[in-house]
């Protein structure tokens, strides 16, 4: 147990999970992340793991085969495998945030067909919302689903969806006019539809192709893709919530809880980083003593740790104001800007720590110094926190009369 990032009262079973994921991460995670990174190699007996440890139904109500944990409970794991290995946390948040969407607004039926299969991991999730052209402009999708008697025909292009090959179920969002006048707000026009398919690349259902992995600068082994739906048939029962027009705000709710989990993986990462610099600094000598000694050195652990804690206290923040039954959004904004902002900082001060050998493949540090940059863009980028954030505030504090 490290000095840092530690979360006050908890109880004896969050203590217990977050052991257990550690001990994980520690054994089975970190000795050969490296290498599969390296390789770009998906990460099978890793996951496997997760599986037999309940992670992915972590937050899935016991009812339905899951362990029923809170918000906190599942960023502090995210956090613990983030520190391992950040695709890994990928990996269970695009899963985490489809199971979510289904227990908060999916119907009974939906909830009693998915939600088992995806505590033990027999479905796994992926969520896509992003097009080619457009990223945060989610009310500008161009993808439509058009009522085709008991189905609906959907055709458009999908980009960036992190498990899109290895995934078994997607929640997609697309446009719906039916039922909408001309007019209408374009977010009051959208629905989620959950999507099954087989694993893997090319046409896995009829309709429904995953061409292949996109080539990433870091992320590696996680599979992140495009979806391209050309006459997909879906029955309207897979109609999220049963509804339409229902999906844009379906969706902010499950990237709400998303960026909780995005701060995660930034103190995860962040943590890790120092980690590496702390210990690196007192096996590095020069001038006849290890760096660590040198005032400089010392000035950037110092700073490193101010801001791991700092995130992961915010972290801790938003997600038990989720757990509280209160809007977060403006807390998530917070935790996720400061978390992926500190988390790239932490990581460049280690491997400017590290100085050339930081550069070398050989040293972890290099791994995530290709990896943090993604925590700056996934969930939404820092421009669309801080347009959050401020939004929030000017509510908060709006001047009366």
């Amino acid at each position: 147990m490290t000095r840092l990032a530690q979360t006050e009262g908890l109880t004896d079973i969050q203590r217990e999970i977050l052991s257990t994921v550690r001990d994980f991460v520690d054994k089975e995670i970190l000795p050969v992340a490296t290498e599969l990174e390296h390789r770009d190699e998906y990460p099978s007996q890793i996951v496997e793991g997760l599986k037999e440890l309940g992670v992915f139904g972590l937050m899935i109500p016991e009812e339905y085969g899951g362990l029923g944990e809170s918000l906190l409970t599942y960023a502090l794991t995210v956090e613990e495998i983030a520190r391992g290995w950040m695709s890994v946390s990928g990996i269970i948040n695009t899963h985490f945030i489809v199971a979510y969407m289904l227990k908060q607004h999916g119907t009974q039926e939906q909830k009693d067909y998915f939600l088992p299969k995806m505590a033990a991991g027999e479905i796994r999730g992926a969520f896509s919302m992003s097009e080619p052209a457009l990223g945060s402009d989610v009310s500008a999708i161009s993808s439509k689903g058009v009522r085709d008697g008991d189905d609906y025909v959907l055709n458009g292009q999908k980009m960036w969806l992190t498990n899109g090959g290895s995934s078994t179920l997607v929640a997609v969002l697309c446009r719906t006019d039916e039922g909408h006048p001309e007019g209408t707000a374009p977010h009051k026009s959208m629905t989620t539809f959950l999507v099954e398919k087989e694993a893997g690349f090319g046409e896995v259902r009829p309709g429904l192709t995953i061409p292949g992995k996109i080539d990433k600068m870091g992320y590696k082994g996680v599979d992140t893709t495009e979806l391209i739906m050309d006459g997909l048939r879906i029955p309207a029962d897979r109609v999220l919530g049963g509804e339409t027009g229902r999906g844009f705000y379906h969706m902010m709710d499950g990237v709400e809880v998303g960026r909780v989990n995005v701060a995660a993986r930034g103190c995860g990462v962040a943590h890790r980083a120092f980690e590496l610099g702390v210990s690196y600094a007192q096996q590095r000598h020069t001038f006849g003593k290890p760096i660590a000694q040198h005032q400089a050195i010392q000035f950037k652990l110092a700073e490193m740790a101010t801001k791991v804690e700092a995130a992961h206290a915010m972290m801790v923040n938003a997600a038990r104001k989720k757990d509280s039954g209160q809007r977060n959004d403006l807390e998530a904004g917070m935790a996720k800007y400061l978390a992926s902002e500190y988390c790239k900082e932490v990581v460049e001060d280690a491997f400017r720590i590290h100085g050339g050998y930081g550069f070398s493949k050989e040293y972890e540090i290099e791994r995530l110094y290709r990896e943090a940059p993604m925590l700056l863009i996934g969930e939404g980028t820092a421009e669309i926190q801080k347009m959050i954030i401020g939004r929030r505030l000017l509510e908060e504090y709006r001047i009366q009369g």
